[in-house]
């Protein structure tokens, strides 16, 4: 049997045991490695995150979106649909509120959201990683019910998927189930790689 939770509980700890100054250069590591790959220049909507328990800050590439003048989205939690995602327009001066789980989301009309399959990039925060492309999050399943149309598409598979996290994040291997949806690409703070 696989043991998520010491999975998580491992890559917790060594989140928390950076400095700021390791979580900062990192953070920009993968700015300079999202922002120089074609994941990126290849596209206008692109959704980020707002780190959550030390995980990689996205800021500097938040940034990098608004200076490109492409559309950066945050992940807000569906208010009917508990278990489900909606992406919020996320510019500077976005007014923000706390959701359930005490993470910041954009506070905007219900008209202005938009659902996974009308962005072109989501990056997806990650626990850990293996080079299949399987991702291990924090065990909610929201990114893997949310994006489950992908699992059935065969030609068309935008928006594409790219999970983002510290180098020491990947494993050897992570058990996959069916309902998994893989990454096709992970940038961490030492590398890009590419699903296999």
């Amino acid at each position: 049997m696989f043991d998520y939770s010491q999975i998580r509980q491992q890559m917790r700890k060594q989140r928390n045991a950076l400095s700021p100054r390791q979580q900062l250069d990192a953070a920009n590591r993968v700015e300079r490695l999202v922002a120089n790959g074609h994941l990126f220049r290849n596209s206008r909507h692109i959704a980020c995150y707002i780190a959550n328990d030390n995980e990689l800050d996205l800021e500097p590439l938040i940034e990098r979106i608004w200076l490109a003048n492409k559309v950066c989205y945050l992940p807000v939690l569906d208010s009917i649909h508990k278990n489900r995602l909606w992406f919020a327009p996320y510019h500077p001066e976005s007014e923000m509120c706390l959701n359930r789980f005490g993470i910041p989301e954009p506070r905007c009309k219900k008209s202005e959201l938009v659902r996974a399959q009308s962005l072109d990039l989501i990056l997806t925060p990650l626990v850990a990683f293996d080079k299949a492309g399987n991702r291990l999050g924090m065990g909610g399943g929201f990114y893997d019910r949310s994006l489950a149309f992908l699992l059935r598409r065969r030609y068309w598979h935008k928006p594409r998927l790219c999970g983002v996290g510290y180098d020491f994040q990947r494993v050897n291997r992570l058990p996959c189930q069916a309902w998994d949806v893989p990454l096709r690409a992970i940038v961490t703070d030492g590398a890009v790689y590419k699903s296999t």
